[in-house]
């Protein structure tokens, strides 16, 4: 018998694709706003894909190139290739076997490059692998693990998403009264048979909104794996005839959705966050790490809050942070030290949303960290108070400042960051700030039931 193909070689990796009884390669990629996009290729062609590339249209991409210079190139990451059968995948646990078996695909993430292999200064992927090796030169490792929150709704007759939902649960509830318990449970299964690990999963504070947290890897592997995750968990939400939605704030009244970032640096195998016999367990590191956060943290939104409506998320009352400030004793602060120690020691980011692209996102936290560390930016003092019991009189004499509260607001903000514009590099800068100005004006110009109702019948 002939030894067993490799992932080694792009002809090792071709051949267990075609052992496994692979037809096609899904290769996949994200554009600036962090919508997935993907190529379909024979199995025959993945070899090729994988010596040489794969040409693509990027003026058609949003954020990408001009008509003037459209041919890019997919170049396929071996680490990432994944062997699964959807049919196995989306059928319900307990019910697999021969009737849920079907064609096996191959899926790889991809890094996109110019016709010439430069690597294309537009990819976010790239983009995140950039501030990863500057972590590296500066002996840092960073690890990250994420809290995926969403909503999942009713269909309409239509096949349509609403904001229906049979569900009355709250937090940690076992048995919410329609399918969320069992679709939950559905997609942990899917995530783990695709090798994403999964910390935990539960039902959130909110009726029809759920959580799913990764164990936590390097920010890539982390990103590649919120990107697979949500669709994943679309796909198997409307096996149950479910929307799930990462909209950051779907309904008026009740908790917006959260994508917590929870975040440390290691050395080797040391987590360069402990340190005993100091306050909170944190090392310097740690203090500097979050000094950096606070410190550009209304730059930041732009990428870790992308919507017009991540910014009624970010508002008083609903669990989510509006003022910049961090503690270990509650929930209500930008940034929280979870009562973890050694190996476990980290800060988490309580403001990014869902509907980031989690490898600018990732580029740009880490960006921050890594500046408050190299400038030795000390944090203030900890507020250990809830912070929206605070009046605004108090906010100010504690020195402390507010997120942004709208998407203008927070594209001023990254507009005049320095450090944002070297984290995304120019061309992201640019091309983002331009997508998010449209988005504004197109807002900024409807006529919504809001003001129909406020106003239709007064004036």
């Amino acid at each position: 018998m002939g030894a067993r193909a490799s992932k080694d070689t792009p002809e090792g990796l071709a051949k267990l694709a075609q052992e496994k009884g692979v037809e096609f390669a899904r290769l996949q990629f994200v554009d600036i706003l962090g919508i997935v996009k993907s190529v379909v290729i024979p199995v025959e062609r993945l070899e090729r894909a994988l010596e040489d590339g794969v040409r693509f249209d990027g003026s058609s991409i949003q954020g990408f190139v001009r008509v003037e210079e459209s041919d890019m190139l997919l170049m396929p990451d071996p680490n990432t290739f994944t062997c699964f059968d959807w049919q196995e995948i989306l059928a319900p646990p307990g019910r697999g076997g021969d009737r849920a078996r079907g064609i096996p695909t191959a899926r790889l993430i991809c890094d996109v490059y110019r016709p010439d292999y430069a690597p294309f200064e537009g990819c976010p992927r790239l983009i995140l692998k950039r501030v990863v090796a500057e972590a590296a030169e500066m002996d840092f490792i960073m690890r990250v693990g994420p809290e995926i929150e969403f909503y999942l709704f009713e269909r309409g007759a239509d096949g349509e998403g609403t904001t229906e939902t049979r569900d009355q649960g709250a937090y940690l509830d076992l048995s919410p009264v329609d399918k969320g318990e069992e679709a939950r449970r559905h997609m942990a299964v899917a995530l783990k048979r695709l090798g994403l690990e999964i910390e935990a999963s539960h039902h959130e504070n909110s009726p029809g909104q759920h959580e799913i947290g990764l164990r936590h890897a390097d920010p890539v592997v982390i990103a590649d794996r919120i990107a697979t995750a949500r669709i994943i968990i679309r796909r198997i939400a409307a096996q149950y005839g479910l929307h799930a939605t990462f909209m950051p704030k779907p309904v008026f009244g009740i908790n917006g959705s959260g994508l917590h970032m929870h975040q440390s640096l290691y050395r080797g195998r040391r987590n360069a966050f402990f340190k005993e016999d100091a306050p909170m367990g944190l090392s310097g590191v740690a203090h500097h790490y979050v000094g950096g956060l606070m410190e550009h943290a209304r730059a930041l939104s732009l990428v870790t809050n992308p919507l017009i409506n991540s910014y009624k998320r970010l508002v008083p009352g609903y669990e989510a942070p509006v003022h910049i400030t961090w503690s270990a004793r509650n929930r209500s602060p930008l940034i929280r030290v979870p009562a973890a120690a050694g190996d476990d020691s980290r800060v988490e980011l309580r403001s990014p949303d869902p509907a980031c692209n989690p490898y600018l996102a990732l580029a740009a936290m880490l960006k921050a960290g890594l500046d408050g560390v190299i400038a030795k930016t000390v944090p203030p003092p900890p507020v250990n108070r809830n912070v929206y019991a605070l009046s605004e009189a108090e906010t100010r004499s504690l020195g402390i400042q507010p997120l942004p509260r709208t998407l203008q607001e927070a594209m001023g903000e990254m507009r005049r960051s320095a450090l944002m514009r070297e984290a995304l590099g120019e061309t992201i800068f640019h091309q983002y700030l331009q997508a998010k100005q449209i988005e504004w004006e197109l807002y900024r110009d409807q006529v919504d039931q809001w003001e129909l109702e406020q106003y239709l019948d007064k004036y």
